[in-house]
Formats: structure tokens, C-alpha cells, sequence
């Protein structure tokens, strides 16, 4: 029998689950656009992407651009196929509570 997908409580947080949006289009993102895109202070990203990094779920690299280093966040494998999971468990949740409504 399949087992059912799982939510992954290092990506269920919603700053997290934006990143992961983010980083599922783009081969990398820059620390300022992740921190504009989720609305939260560079202290709170930067704590939510080392528990990602912790997790295997994402790398961060150091560039220099435009005279100023600059940090770059990038899925690893194990990152999308995780995110790929979660969004899986939440299609699911979002399926059975449309199910429970439509029966009601």
C-alpha cells in the first residue's frame, strides 16, 4: 500500500513554504529578494534558511555582485523532492476538506 505524502514540519511554515515557491522556479535566489518576497527581517530569513540548510534542503553561497557580497540560496535535491512531498500532503489536506464540505 502507498504510503500517503506527509507534511514536512521544517517547510510548513509559511516564510518557509515561500521560499520553497520561490526556489522551485528559479535555479537560485538572492538573500534580499527571499527577504522582500517573504516580508520578514534578515535575522528571521537567515534563521529560517540554516534549519533549511540543517535539513539538506537548501545550499547558501557567497557572491560578489555589483562590488558587494551577496548571498545565494539554491534547492538541493533532497530540498525539491521534500518541497514536492509537502505540497503533495497539503493537495491531499485540501482535497478531503473540500470532500467533508461538498458532503455536508
Amino acid at each position: 500500500m502507498k504510503q500517503a505524502p506527509v507534511l514536512d514540519p521544517s517547510l510548513h511554515q509559511p516564510a518557509r513554504l515561500q521560499i520553497c515557491a520561490m526556489l522551485a522556479n528559479v535555479a537560485s535566489a538572492e538573500f534580499a529578494k527571499l527577504r522582500e518576497i517573504t516580508g520578514v527581517s534578515d535575522s528571521v530569513l537567515s534563521k529560517h534558511l540554516s534549519a533549511m540548510s540543517d535539513a539538506g534542503y537548501v545550499t547558501l553561497s557567497k557572491a560578489a555582485q555589483d562590488g558587494r557580497q551577496r548571498t545565494w540560496v539554491s534547492f538541493t535535491r533532497k530540498g525539491r523532492k521534500a518541497f514536492a512531498g509537502h505540497m503533495a500532503a497539503l493537495q491531499d489536506l485540501v482535497a478531503s476538506a473540500e470532500q467533508a464540505i461538498a458532503a455536508e
